[in-house]
C-alpha cells in the first residue's frame, strides 16, 4: 500500500478524489493540504510516496511545489491534477509519472495509481534494503517516452504506453489513446521500426497495435481480427505469421 498527499487549494476536489483513491486497495494514507506552503510543511513531517498536485493554486502553484518536492530526500512521485491540458508539457519536464484532467474519472484514477507503482518498484533497492515508502528518493525511475502532439493548436504530450494502436494517414500517423487521437508527420514503418521493442506490432499495411492493450485475438476464419479497446482491427494474412509469433512469445495482460 501506498501513502499519497492531495494538494489542492479547493477543497471539494480534495474531498472528491480523497475518496476515489479511498477505493483503491492498493492506496494508504491520504494526506490532504490546501496550498503548496501547508503540503510542504506536511511533507517535512511525513514522507509520502506519491503527490497528487493541482496545479493552479494560490501562492506557490502546483508547478512550484513539484520544483521544492524534487529537492527533498525522499521525493515523492509526481501527479498533476487539473482541468488546464496546457501544462501537459512542464508537467513531463518535471517527470511527472501522470496527469489528470479534471473531472477525474476512477478508472482513469486507477491507471495513475498503477503507474505510481510501477515508478516506485524500479526506483526501490534491492529485497531487504527498505520499503515502498520514501523508495523514490533513492534514485529517479526509468521516464516512459512521451511524444509531442498538437490537438485544436494546442501542443501537449502524451505517454507512448497510453497508445493503444496506431493507423497509417498517408505520410502521417494517427496515435489513438483511451480519450483521443492525434496526428503525427512520423511515416508508419519509422514507428514501427522504433517501437517494436516496447511492445508494437504491425498487423495490416494501415495499423501498428500495442500488445499490453489488444483485449482479443482472432487469427482463424475469412477476416482475422485483433480487438484494441473498441477499435476491431483487420489483420492481413500476409502479416499473420509474424503477429503469431510474436504472441507465442508474449503473455498479453490487458491493461485496466
Amino acid at each position: 500500500m501506498i501513502s499519497v498527499l492531495i494538494a489542492d487549494d479547493e477543497q471539494p476536489a480534495v474531498d472528491e478524489l480523497a475518496f476515489l483513491l479511498g477505493q483503491d486497495p492498493r492506496v494508504g494514507v491520504i494526506h490532504q493540504a490546501n496550498s503548496g506552503s501547508e503540503a510542504i510543511r506536511l511533507l517535512t513531517r511525513e514522507p509520502v510516496d506519491a503527490a497528487f498536485l493541482d496545479i493552479h493554486m494560490p501562492g506557490l502553484t502546483g508547478f512550484d511545489l513539484a520544483r521544492a518536492l524534487q529537492r527533498f530526500e525522499h521525493a515523492p512521485a509526481l501527479v498533476f491534477v487539473t482541468a488546464d491540458e496546457e501544462g501537459a508539457l512542464e508537467a513531463f519536464d518535471l517527470a511527472a509519472v501522470d496527469y489528470l484532467l479534471k473531472p477525474v474519472r476512477a478508472e482513469r484514477l486507477a491507471r495513475s495509481v498503477s503507474r505510481i507503482v510501477e515508478a516506485l518498484r524500479a526506483a526501490q533497492p534491492p529485497a531487504g534494503a527498505g520499503s515502498l515508502a520514501g523508495s523514490a528518493g533513492s534514485g529517479p525511475a526509468a521516464q516512459p517516452e512521451v511524444i509531442a502532439v498538437t490537438l485544436g493548436g494546442t501542443t501537449r504530450m502524451i505517454r507512448r504506453d497510453d497508445v493503444r494502436y496506431v493507423q497509417a494517414q498517408g505520410d502521417y500517423a494517427r496515435l489513438h489513446t483511451e480519450e483521443a487521437s492525434y496526428l503525427v508527420r512520423v511515416p508508419m514503418a519509422d514507428l514501427e521500426r522504433q517501437w517494436a521493442d516496447a511492445g508494437f506490432v504491425r498487423v495490416h499495411r494501415s495499423y501498428l497495435v500495442s500488445l499490453p492493450h489488444v483485449s482479443r485475438v482472432r487469427l482463424g476464419g475469412d477476416r482475422p481480427s485483433i480487438t484494441v479497446g473498441a477499435a476491431e482491427l483487420p489483420v492481413s494474412r500476409r502479416l499473420l505469421p509474424g503477429l503469431r509469433e510474436r504472441l507465442d512469445s508474449t503473455t498479453i495482460r490487458p491493461r485496466p
